[in-house]
C-alpha cells in the first residue's frame, strides 16, 4: 500500500476509546518489552510485566532502585513499551513519560506475591519502585473476528486473489 493513501482498515482512537484499547491490548498482553536510552538509539528493551492500566491510560510497573531502566529513566524518561499477543494477533506500541517512585502507598498498591521472587524484603525491600509510564501516544494492530475467523479470511482471500478485510490498525491518543 502507498504510504500516502489512508488505510482504510485505520481506526485511531482518542480519549476513552483510546484509553479502553490500550487497557484491552497491554492486559492481555501483561508482558511488554520496555524500552529506554541514554538520550539517542538503539533504545534498550528488557522484558517487563506490566502491573495496572489505570483511567488516564497511565500504565504501572515494578521495578529495582538500582536497574538500568531506573538510571536511564531518571536522565531521559521518554519510554516505548511493546506489547505482543501472537495467539490473539494483538500488537501495540507505546510512547510516553516514565517517572519512578519509591511511595509505600504505590507499592502495596501494586505489589503482587510473584515480585517476591525480585524483592525478597517484599513491599519493605529498599530496592522496590514503582514506574508510571504516562501515556502519549501509541499505535495498534488487532484482529476484527478472532484468529480463527482471521486464519479462515487470509485462506479465502488467498483462494480469490481479493484481500479480505482481516484487522484494524491504529493510533491511540488518550
Amino acid at each position: 500500500m502507498n504510504k500516502h493513501q489512508p488505510n482504510p482498515n485505520a481506526e485511531n482512537l482518542g480519549s476513552d476509546a483510546a484509553v479502553e484499547k490500550i487497557r484491552q491490548l497491554a492486559t492481555s498482553a501483561r508482558v511488554c518489552l520496555f524500552g529506554t536510552s541514554e538520550g539517542h538509539l538503539p533504545l534498550e528493551f528488557r522484558p517487563m510485566t506490566m502491573q495496572h492500566v489505570d483511567d488516564a491510560a497511565n500504565l504501572w510497573f515494578l521495578s529495582a532502585r538500582s536497574s538500568q531502566q531506573n538510571r536511564q529513566i531518571s536522565r531521559h524518561p521518554q519510554v516505548q513499551l511493546m506489547f505482543a499477543n501472537p495467539g490473539a494477533s494483538e500488537f501495540l506500541s507505546l510512547q510516553g513519560r516514565a517517572f519512578v517512585s519509591d511511595s509505600r502507598p504505590l507499592r502495596e498498591k501494586y505489589w503482587n506475591p510473584l515480585a517476591a521472587a525480585w524483592f525478597p524484603g517484599g513491599m519493605d525491600d529498599p530496592e522496590l519502585t514503582v514506574i508510571r509510564v504516562q501515556t502519549e501516544s501509541g499505535h495498534y494492530w488487532d484482529t476484527e473476528f478472532g484468529k480463527t475467523i482471521t486464519l479462515l479470511l487470509v485462506a479465502a482471500g488467498a483462494l480469490t486473489g481479493k484481500p479480505m478485510p482481516i484487522g484494524v490498525q491504529g493510533d491511540v491518543r488518550p
